[in-house]
């Protein structure tokens, strides 16, 4: 539990107090590679903290699976439409590495905001931070050509590289793994 304490003093200093209630509102949880956190039409009710392994976000249109994120240690992830909305989740959160994370249940974190504002403040900037990684994945799905979307991804997250299958990372840029396998063999 202390990876996930470093790492939320990272987004903002709690009390004392307030890490307490927390830590004893987590529970670990271990899954195996291609276990699924969540599957498309399961609302999503758990927000994880990933100690360690890796994981992938897909949707799934006409059979077909297309990567838009991963999570590795030191990540939260969740379903954020389905968790926030409480909506069925339109896609698929599924184990890339046996994995070991912490959850909290939606209704647990509920009870936490009322109870110390400054856990709803850290929630809110962990949300900001979602938003921004979002928004700039976007702009370089828009406006960026697919070599450059693969030194962007190999300066900023080398380690995808490595612990990822190509297919994945192929779907996550927006390209086939034949454009990726040309671009890389350009680079």
């Amino acid at each position: 539990m202390q990876e996930l304490f470093n790492h939320i003093r990272g987004y903002y200093h709690l009390s004392d107090n307030a890490l307490h209630v927390l830590s004893d509102s987590f529970e670990e949880v271990v899954f195996s590679r291609n276990d699924f956190l969540l599957e498309s039409g399961q609302v999503c009710r758990h927000l994880y903290f990933i100690k360690h392994g890796a994981v992938r976000g897909y949707y799934t249109l006409d059979g077909k699976e297309i990567t838009h994120w991963f999570g590795f240690e030191n990540d939260f992830v969740t379903s954020f439409h389905s968790f926030i909305t409480g909506q069925a989740s339109v896609e698929n959160i599924q184990l890339l590495e046996g994995s070991i994370l912490w959850k909290i249940s939606k209704d647990k974190l509920n009870s936490l905001y009322n109870a110390h504002h400054e856990i709803e403040r850290l929630v809110r900037i962990a949300y900001e931070k979602y938003y921004i990684r979002l928004e700039e994945r976007f702009v370089n799905a828009q406006f960026k050509t697919a070599a450059e979307r693969y030194e962007s991804l190999i300066q900023q997250s080398p380690h995808i590289i490595e612990r990822v299958p190509l297919g994945h990372i192929a779907s996550y840029l927006g390209i086939s793994q034949e454009t990726l396998s040309r671009t890389r063999s350009r680079l």
